[in-house]
């Protein structure tokens, strides 16, 4: 099979792209035929090196959707559609940048769908991390005022229509003044520029925000925890910033009092694959709508990264074999 292996951190120029033996499932584990994989912040931040516990040569990619090729077990059958989302794929064992993917059966979603490949390679980990953010972390219900850091990111974007289908007030923002309006036509109510001190702006309405989704990191993220009410809720889940770390972290100083801060990891939570075809449907429906940038051949991985890390994409990167 071709894979792109990465031998060393570094830019994308680092991926090569080789052949690879088809490692066979054993107990437990799944073969996947790889028909697309989304690109996320992650897989930049361990292409950099900053992912320590990753140890190169390694095939990276967290995320995949594809037919099941072989299943010891028999659960899953040949030729199945599934999906397969984290549980160190890509990190502790080769992901996804390749025609094949073994994987641990316990991250596998079975699917139904007409879809094409590459917009249901987009899916996934956008899926997960939303409705795990939203749902899980902040617990929004119907008439929340929500406010998205880092509303133009890909998980910004579909968290943005989420929320306002299910009956949220959304305030999103970008550091760019020129997406404003097509934050706009995403279904955010209201658009905010952020400079990194977007509190002062908020200050005459923050008590009005019930819950904030800080996709900037460790960076924003003492400046979303001014912006919602007492009592309100910060989940940060992106790291955009690519800082992982919080220096001379204090929590009496740092988190105002009754403001509760919790997080967002998709490699800690599995959700059931009902919800996964819920969304899915959703999108078929024209419920949701999700913007894929760019779809990239295996060949060009280093193009699709490129393009990532420029922050010039407006919606999820893919990848297909």
């Amino acid at each position: 099979m071709k894979a792109a292996v990465l031998y060393e951190a570094g830019g994308p120029e680092k991926f090569i792209v080789e052949e690879k033996p088809v490692s066979q499932p054993g107990p437990g584990q799944v073969l996947i035929a790889v028909k697309a994989f989304g690109l996320n912040r992650s897989e930049l931040m361990t292409r950099k090196g900053y992912s320590p516990n990753v140890k190169f040569p390694r095939v990276l990619g967290i995320e995949c959707v594809g037919l099941v090729e072989n299943d010891p077990s028999g659960e899953f059958a040949k030729g199945q559609q599934v999906a397969a989302i984290m549980g160190e794929m890509g990190r502790q064992y080769d992901g996804s940048y390749a025609e094949y993917v073994t994987v641990p059966k316990h991250i596998v979603m079975p699917f139904k769908s007409s879809l094409p490949w590459e917009q249901l390679g987009a899916f996934p980990e956008m899926f997960q991390t939303v409705f795990g953010s939203l749902h899980l972390a902040l617990n929004i219900a119907s008439g929340d005022t929500i406010l998205i850091r880092g509303g133009t990111s890909s998980i910004g974007m579909l968290a943005t229509q989420v929320a306002r289908n299910f009956g949220l007030t959304v305030i999103a923002t970008t550091r760019n003044a020129s997406k404003t309006e097509l934050l706009k036509q995403n279904g955010a109510h209201e658009v905010i520029i952020d400079d990194g001190n977007i509190s002062a702006k908020l200050s005459a309405s923050s008590a009005g925000i019930d819950k904030l989704l800080d996709l900037v990191g460790t960076f924003s993220l003492g400046d979303s925890l001014k912006c919602v009410k007492p009592g309100g809720t910060v989940c940060m889940t992106g790291m955009l910033s690519e800082q992982w770390s919080i220096a001379d972290f204090a929590p009496m100083e740092y988190i105002p009092a009754t403001v509760k801060l919790t997080v967002y990891d998709s490699g800690q939570v599995t959700l059931e694959p009902r919800h996964f075809q819920n969304f899915i449907q959703d999108v078929e429906a024209g419920r949701v709508r999700l913007n894929v940038s760019g779809v990239f051949p295996l060949a060009k991985i280093a193009e699709a990264h490129a393009l990532m890390e420029s922050n010039q994409a407006s919606g999820k990167i893919v990848g297909v074999p």
